[in-house]
């Protein structure tokens, strides 16, 4: 089975919005790593001395830290970043409070140190959590550093015989300052460096779309008879030095730095030139284009006119071009969202709500907003063959879009299993990669030049064929 398509342009999809760029991942992974490598080396050091000098509980507290640093190392090789984070940071807290309490008691001639560290630990976690919800995002941050203020401004302390005594705490007083810099140096170069990738990536994305670097690639939607009858047209961003980059990447990044209304007219205009294109041959005058529409761009008050002005510019039949919707958009002012549609409707464009089955209030804007489309999302008919559930969902789309007289496409469809099920629960229109992956403009009629993809042998060949067009040039 292949790999899932990159997501659309404009798409706020709760994988795209939830999942974290590949260039955060790869900074919380290297922070994880140095953070666990500086403490635990620490920790075994500290833990050294203090069973040199018979204070077992504070070595074996230390010892335990070092092995909380390999399991948060561990994790973080495999790929577990958000428990890694979470496990590193609340022990490293815990940690912290336990000896500024017990050990790292202040005297007139030796102050407090340790308080330092949670200075560190509060721009560290900024880095970590910054993916979580705000609660945690800026609360646990918040929390180190106000409790670094208070243990370092009040001197509290416990005083149970375990504190370290002034011939430990005087050297280390130097050891906690000298590796508390370092550490916060450490953490100032990953903030510095997110800063500075993400301003790059947003200048090189501003030139790319000043440029005309960016490309539509289509990928086919067919019919029971495997006749090609439209593509939905998913944007791409060829970059000269990164690659391909995901649309993972750089929509979030778009929707955050004010690019997706220029990107999304950008993306129509490409798709009504294209229509144009269309128009003028007999064998694809009857084809449809799908656009995906971002939050962002129905929010635009001259949203309406600038569509209407964009398809009567190329010349293009208006019943051609389809709007899809995700559960970003619906979720908005749903009057206004209406009143737009409508508009647009009445000229003819047609409208499809994207991955219905993930959004928890879908089914009440069925009978409210004027569709002509649903879209079952790709998790459950890719799963649908191993899960009665998911298999169930699919279901019950097909038949309550059948009911409100609208049309059921399947996407993720991968294989003929996947084809023949849908097929048998009355679903007749499908995309997926059983049929074609995305491809540029050339590669798509050629794919549409070769007939109906119908059969077995048909189907297979065109997958082949677009997986070897992806091979030349990866979409991923």
């Amino acid at each position: 089975m292949s790999a899932p398509p990159l997501p659309p342009t404009g798409s706020t999809s709760q994988a795209v919005s939830t999942a974290l760029g590949a260039m955060h991942q790869r900074r919380v992974r290297r922070l994880l790593l140095v953070a666990s490598t500086m403490v635990g080396v620490t920790s075994f050091g500290w833990g050294l001395i203090f069973a040199s000098r018979g204070h077992l509980f504070t070595a074996v507290f230390d010892a335990f830290t070092c092995l909380v640093c390999l399991l948060t190392a561990a994790m973080t090789q495999r790929g577990q970043l958000r428990p890694a984070s979470a496990l590193l940071i609340a022990t490293i807290y815990v940690r912290l409070c336990v000896n500024t309490v017990l050990l790292d008691i202040p005297t007139p001639a030796v102050p407090r140190s340790l308080t330092l560290f949670f200075l560190v630990l509060g721009a560290a976690s900024c880095i970590l959590l910054r993916e979580e919800r705000p609660t945690v995002r800026h609360g646990v941050p918040l929390l180190c550093m106000l409790t670094g203020v208070v243990l370092a401004s009040s001197g509290f302390a416990v005083n149970t015989g375990l504190a370290a005594p002034e011939a430990v705490r005087a050297p280390g007083l130097w050891v906690n300052q000298g590796l508390a810099a370092l550490m916060l140096y450490v953490v100032l170069q990953v903030l510095q460096t997110d800063v500075a990738e993400r301003r790059g990536l947003e200048a090189e994305l501003r030139h790319a779309l000043v440029h005309g670097d960016l490309q539509l690639h289509y990928q086919p939607q067919v019919d029971t008879e495997g006749r090609i009858f439209g593509a939905e047209a998913l944007l791409r961003w060829p970059h000269p030095k990164r690659g391909m980059v995901p649309p993972s990447e750089f929509i979030p990044l778009a929707e955050q730095c004010d690019l997706m209304v220029p990107l999304g007219d950008w993306v129509l205009r490409k798709a009504c030139s294209q229509l144009a294109i269309w128009r003028q041959r007999p064998e694809t005058a009857g084809l449809t284009l799908a656009v995906n529409v971002s939050a962002v761009q129905w929010a635009q008050a001259d949203y309406v006119p600038r569509v209407l002005s964009r398809i009567y510019a190329a010349g293009i039949d208006p019943t051609r071009l389809k709007l899809e919707l995700t559960e970003s958009v619906v979720a908005g002012d749903l009057v206004e969202l209406t009143e737009k549609m409508k508009a647009l409707k009445a000229h003819g464009i047609g409208f499809s709500l994207d991955d219905f089955g993930t959004g928890y209030s879908s089914l009440s804007y069925l009978q409210r907003l004027p569709l002509d489309q649903l879209k079952i999302d790709q998790a459950f008919v890719r799963n649908m063959l191993g899960s009665a559930s998911d298999a169930a969902i699919a279901q019950a789309v097909i038949t309550l879009g059948k009911s409100l007289g609208l049309v059921v496409i399947a996407e993720g469809v991968e294989t003929h299993a996947h084809r023949q099920l849908l097929a048998e629960m009355g679903c007749h229109a499908y995309q997926g990669y059983l049929f074609g992956r995305p491809l540029a403009m050339g590669d798509f009629e050629a794919l549409l030049a070769r007939g109906p993809l119908g059969t077995g042998a048909q189907q297979t060949r065109a997958f082949t064929d677009s997986r070897e067009i992806a091979v030349v040039a990866p979409v991923s």
